[in-house]
């Protein structure tokens, strides 16, 4: 069997199949627009992968935020259960000089009522952290599915240079525009 006749066997039987190739489509094997679509996609897999960690670490330090702040709002709990305790010791103790502890009496309660207010506060604060810490993540979600998509893209357009078969370029790029419909929904979260 000549080599013509080789070749015009194995275009038939790819004819046969259903499946064109990229050699066929492109000229006799071309596949620039393969290598360019992995390499645009390689770069948008590094972009998301620094997205989603900057995320992640926004996540963890609004998460250690959050954890101070709490520690903010427990102390001057704390503080205020210690006054508490100190005025009903007071109230129940004869005091030898009456008017110096009310005197002591009138300056917790002016501390109950400042403690009062500023646990309010800080537990407003640590609230808002926290609402941040949930929305780094879900953020952060987004950002690693994207990354996971890109990936996958990536892989599966590089079985198109061992294979040559146009199908699996076009589901990389799929893959592709998946993750970067991720990326965007990550980036256009506030």
């Amino acid at each position: 069997m000549e080599a013509n006749e080789v070749q015009e066997l194995h275009e038939q039987h790819e004819h046969a199949a259903g499946h064109e190739t990229l050699a066929e489509e492109m000229g006799h094997g071309s596949l620039k627009p393969v290598s360019f679509t992995m390499s645009v996609i390689a770069v948008l897999v590094a972009v998301v992968t620094v997205l989603g960690h900057r995320t992640h670490t926004e996540a963890v330090l609004m998460q250690a935020r959050a954890s101070d702040q709490w520690n903010f709002y427990q102390a001057k709990k704390i503080r205020q259960n210690d006054t508490l305790l100190a005025q009903d010791i007071l109230s129940v103790v004869t005091v030898g000089d009456k008017a110096a502890a009310a005197k002591i009496l009138d300056g917790y309660k002016s501390h109950q009522d400042k403690w009062a207010s500023d646990l309010n506060e800080e537990q407003t604060k640590a609230h808002e952290f926290e609402d941040k810490v949930e929305h780094a993540e879900h953020k952060a979600t987004k950002f690693d599915l994207s990354e996971a998509l890109l990936e996958i893209g990536l892989v599966v357009t590089s079985i198109t240079l061992l294979t040559r078969q146009r199908v699996y370029w076009l589901l990389g790029m799929i893959f592709g525009a998946g993750g970067l419909v991720m990326a965007a929904q990550g980036l256009l979260l506030h």
